[in-house]
C-alpha cells in the first residue's frame, strides 16, 4: 500500500512539473474580451509582437508584448495585473487617482513606468527608480529604491 501511495505521489509530482509552465502563443482575438477591450482602449496605436497564454494546474494568465517593448499581463478573466511601459508611461486612466495625486505631489518630475495590482495592493515603479507600494486604502506601505 505504501508503494502505491508513493507511486501516485511521484506521478502527481511529475504531472505537475510538466504542466507547471505551459505557455503557448495565441492571437489577440483569443484573449478574453476584457483584455481585448483594454488593449483597444489604452494601447490602440501599439503593434502586438506576441500574445501568449500561460497555464498551469491551478492558474491561467495572458501576456501581451508590444513591438516597442511595453507589456501587459492579464488574469484568466482578462483583468490587467501588470502594465510595463518602458518607452512612455502607464496610461493615467488606469492608475487610481489617489496614486496619481501622490506621485504628482511628492515626485512631480517622475513618470509612472509600471503598475502592478496584486491582492488589493498596488505597486508602481517610477522613472526615478523608486518602487512604491500602496495598500487597498491607497496608503503608502513601502518605498524601495
Amino acid at each position: 500500500m505504501k508503494k502505491l501511495i508513493l507511486l501516485l505521489v511521484c506521478m502527481f509530482t511529475m504531472h505537475t512539473m510538466v504542466m507547471a509552465d505551459n505557455d503557448k502563443p495565441i492571437q489577440v482575438n483569443q484573449l478574453p474580451a476584457k483584455a481585448q477591450t483594454f488593449i483597444n482602449t489604452y494601447f490602440k496605436d501599439h503593434k502586438v509582437a506576441l500574445a501568449k497564454e500561460e497555464s498551469g494546474m491551478f492558474y491561467k494568465s495572458y501576456d501581451v508584448v508590444f513591438t516597442n517593448g511595453e507589456e501587459i499581463e492579464f488574469d484568466k478573466a482578462g483583468e490587467w495585473k501588470e502594465v510595463k511601459c518602458r518607452q512612455s508611461e502607464v496610461p493615467a486612466q488606469i492608475i487610481p487617482e489617489a496614486i496619481r495625486n501622490y506621485v504628482k505631489e511628492n515626485y512631480p518630475d517622475a513618470r509612472i513606468l509600471q503598475i502592478e495590482l496584486d491582492k488589493k495592493e498596488y505597486e508602481i515603479r517610477l522613472s526615478n527608480r523608486l518602487e512604491i507600494t500602496f495598500d487597498s486604502k491607497m496608503r503608502v506601505i513601502d518605498i524601495d529604491d
